[in-house]
Order: C-alpha cells, then structure tokens, then sequence
C-alpha cells in the first residue's frame, strides 16, 4: 500500500459522526418511517410493474412498445404529481423494429412446434418458407469452404455452442452473509499496482473474437450462396433461450437472412436428425417491420421540485432503463428497476416530502445496445467524455442512484471507489439493516447506465441487489416475464432508494467526488 494510498484511506476514516454532521442533515426518523409505511403497506410497484411489462409489452429500442412505455411512464409520473415530465431525445440511435409474426415448427419426420424468436433487427421470411435444413458447423474462416455449393435454398442449422447439461443447483439464490462480508472489505488496490495477467480471461477473448470474425464471414456467406433463413441457439435449457441482435440497427446497415434464435434443445434435436441422416423439413415464417422515419433515441424524465431557495438548482437523480429486449417483456431487465425508480418517487409524493434539492427520475433508452440513452443525457447536460469539458450542469448534479441487475432486493450499495462517500452511505443503510441492506464496498461495478455519470466524474452508483435466478434464467432470455418478480422484494427495494434520495435531497452538502477522469478521446469508459 503505497503512502498516498495511506493518508488517502486515514483521511477517509477521519470522516468521523461530527464531521458527517457538519457535511449533512440528518435523517429524519419520522420521514423515514412514513416512507417505510408507504411503501411496504400501501405499495403500488406491482401494479407499475404489470403495465410496463404485461401492458406495454417488449420495449426493443426504437419498437412502438418501447413508445408506449415512454407515453405511459411520463403520462403515470404526471398523474402522480412529478412536474417537467418529458420524452427528451438524447441523440440519433438508427431504426426501430418490431415483430408481427413469428411461427417455426418442424413438419418431417414429424409435426412438431418449436421454441424460438426472430433476432432483433433481422429481415422476415415475406411468406411461409417450408425447406429442408442443413448443418453448418464451423469455428474458423477455413471450415467455411466445405459448405459452398450446398446452402441455396436451405434453412441453415447453426451448432449449439452451450449445450444443455443436468444441474444440481436452484436457478435462483440470495447473496450470503459471506459474500457480503467479501464486498464490505474490498480494498481497491494502488493506481500504481500493475494487474495480473488473466491468461485465461485473454484466451476467452481471443477466442470470442475469432468466432465472431467466422460468424460475420458466413452471414456474409449465407446471404451470397443463397440460403433461405437461419435458426442458431446461443445456449439455455429446459426451454429458455437468449437473445440478441442479428444485424445492425445503423440505417445503412448491409442484408443479412431472416433469422431465428432457438431453445437449444429444440436446435440440438434438428441437429441430430440432420446429422443421422434423417431427412428434416421445417415451416418457417416471420414478419418484421422497419421503422426508419424517426432514428432519434428518447428518455423519459421529470421532477419533484426542490424547495431550498439556495439548493432548489441542484439535482439528485435516479433512474433505470426502460427498453429491454424483445423474446420476453423485459420484467427482471429492467421494468423491475423502473418500477422501483418510479415507486421512490411515487413515495415521496404520497408522503408530502418538500425536498430542498430538485430530485429528477431517468428512464433511459437504448441501455441494451451500449448505455445510449444515459451517454446522450449525460453529453448533453453534463459533460463529453471525449473532451471532458464541463458544461454548467455538471456542478449541479448531487447523485445519481441507479436500479438495474434483476428483481432482487437491495443488499446494500456499490461506492463505485469513492472512499469519502462510503461512511455516508453506512449511515443511511442503518435504518434498514432489519430488512437486509446493510452493505457498503468500494468495488465498482459495471454494465449498466450509473457507468455514465462515473465517465464524466459525477457521483453515479449502483446498489447491490440479490441475484435471485437474473444470471440463470431471466437476464436477456424468453423467461424475462412479470412471474419473474418478487412483490416484497420490490417494495423493500422501493424503500431503500426512496431513503436515499431523500437524504441525498435534505444533506447540507452534495455528495463526495471523486477526481475528475482524464478525457477519452473515443469517449470509451
């Protein structure tokens, strides 16, 4: 540990009960109860939640059902009282796309329906394809030459990277005491200690990026030697498949196959009969559409007011991203988070909170195809990481608290390294150690839209949550649906985020940052 690492750590630990006192107001115990009551006893997160997902329906960015869960949300915010509410475009995404139709089934040896879904911005069939099928097995460019002259006309069965296997484990599980305890004494380590080489991690890489190079080359491939359509499987079991997109959504982007992505044990089955030389005939047809009149990307946002005349212009946010993907609803990724976002402040309202910051709720858009919607926001009112060059609001902003790793309910909070913000957050988490949360760690965490307000210096966090199955059976799959919610754990969810705004809206002082990051010139986190 070097010495600056050192005074660095005791000047954090200096941050003692007085001093926190001097930084901040304290929680005040009869809000906090009244916000428990409200959001335990007379909790309305279930309900947001059926419309997000069961009502609205997948939310694909730039899909029309991604649309009305925009005009739903700011319609549903308004009602609730929240002031400014608006569907703010960030920036240019590319085209929408939507499904019509999706109906797959194998016809011989034997009429048999199929378990599977259309790949996000893939052509549809334009009518019933009834084709027999052919292998293509190939993990390099090489092997790719041996299905030339064999592919027209054909529905081409991709190998099943991922197949199924017995498991012994439950799908779902909370986080241990143990590794709780692991996070809460997480040291980051010195800026100056070099990291380990990952041999294995390198390989992986290595290995994902030469499979993708093959994967471009044959849909390059399919497409010239005149294939009909694909069916691939990225892995699953007991019915449930991933998904993904099959094309660019950019709106020059080239031709690929209508394509669909399937339960894997449904595609190992084809696969078989195919290989036992068993003559196999599918019926295929999707119909997708194009949207390509308006390319732009939305976020939903609105406001509670501060009150404070000299801390009314400073802004805690909180927020989650609203589309999600398109072979489920998107319950566990991520309705569950907006529906606890939307929840917090739906709390605060009922409770009659007069914060005396301004607290400002994000719906982002576009999160699943690389954090777009909170890069434009955080672009356009904050900072560009690229040139770091702050624009006024970025001294305004407080917090941002975001929800989004699945259903679970929250554990605790990720400091994202920021040491200074860590005694705080302790300090908040007390009032509810008897409902879980009781964790704070100076691990950062990533993949999810608090990583742009970390890009540009903001004090951007992530709170911990259980994992329940989100690893195993919901995230990015056909089983991301409503029955995938725990009620209690939302609303115990609900709770914990709405406290924290609250006492990030009261304190005296906006949060502890951290240093300014250099720029990016390629804008890269």
């Amino acid at each position: 540990m070097t010495l600056l690492r050192l005074c660095t750590l005791a000047g954090s630990l200096a941050l003692t009960a007085p001093a926190l006192a001097q930084q901040g107001t304290k929680a005040d115990a009869a809000t906090l109860a009244k916000i428990k009551d409200e959001g335990l006893n007379r909790s309305k997160v279930m309900e947001t939640a059926f419309y997000l997902t069961d009502v609205c329906g997948p939310r694909l960015a730039g899909s029309e059902g991604l649309a009305r869960a925009n005009e739903w949300t700011k319609k549903q915010l308004t009602d609730w009282g929240l002031t400014k509410a608006n569907i703010e475009p960030w920036g240019t995404f590319g085209r929408g796309w939507d499904i019509d139709k999706s109906y797959v089934a194998m016809t011989v040896p034997y009429y048999h329906t199929l378990i599977g879904a259309p790949k996000a911005w893939t052509p549809g069939t334009n009518g019933l394809l009834k084709k027999s099928v052919v292998v293509v097995k190939a993990t390099t460019e090489a092997e790719l030459d041996q299905y030339k002259g064999q592919l027209r006309d054909k529905i081409v069965l991709l190998s099943v990277a991922n197949a199924p296997k017995p498991s012994f484990e439950p799908d779902a599980r909370r986080h241990s005491d143990e590794e709780l305890k692991k996070m809460a004494d997480f040291k980051p380590e010195a800026p100056t200690t070099p990291r380990p080489v990952d041999a294995e991690a390198e390989k992986r890489m290595a290995d994902r990026k030469a499979l993708m190079a093959v994967r471009t080359k044959l849909a390059d491939m399919l497409v010239s030697e005149g294939a009909a359509a694909v069916l691939s499987s990225r892995g699953g079991s007991d019915g449930t498949f991933f998904t993904s997109n099959g094309a660019p959504y950019a709106a020059d982007a080239k031709p690929v196959l209508p394509e669909l992505e399937m339960a894997p044990e449904d595609q190992l089955r084809l696969i078989r009969l195919a290989e036992a030389g068993i003559p196999v005939q599918l019926e295929l047809e999707t119909r997708t559409r194009f949207q390509t009149q308006d390319l732009k990307g939305y976020n939903v946002v609105a406001e509670i007011p501060g009150t404070d005349k000299k801390l009314k212009s400073e802004v805690v946010m909180l927020g989650g991203h609203l589309d999600s993907w398109h072979a489920a609803t998107g319950a566990t990724d991520n309705a569950a988070g907006c529906a606890i976002m939307m929840e917090a402040v739906r709390i605060l309202k009922a409770t009659g909170v007069q914060p005396r910051r301004t607290i400002r709720i994000a719906l982002w858009g576009e999160e699943e195809q690389g954090l777009h919607g909170s890069r434009g926001y955080v672009k356009n009112h904050f900072a560009d990481p690229a040139t770091m060059q702050l624009l006024p609001e970025h001294e305004k902003l407080a917090a941002y608290f975001n929800l989004d790793n699945g259903a679970g309910k929250i554990r605790g909070i990720y400091a994202q390294g920021n040491e200074a913000v860590a005694p705080i957050f302790q300090d908040w988490l007390k009032p509810f150690a008897d409902m879980g949360a009781t964790t704070v760690t100076l691990r950062n965490t990533g993949g999810t839209d608090h990583l742009s307000f970390d890009a540009v210096g903001l004090p951007g966090f992530q709170f911990i949550q259980d994992p329940l199955d989100y690893g195993t059976r919901t995230h990015h799959t056909n089983m991301d649906t409503y029955e995938r919610l725990p009620a209690d754990d939302l609303k115990q969810a609900s709770v914990v985020v709405a406290s924290f705004v609250y006492q990030a809206a009261m304190r005296d002082a906006k949060l502890p940052r951290k240093p300014l990051p250099a720029a990016k010139p390629e804008g890269r986190m």
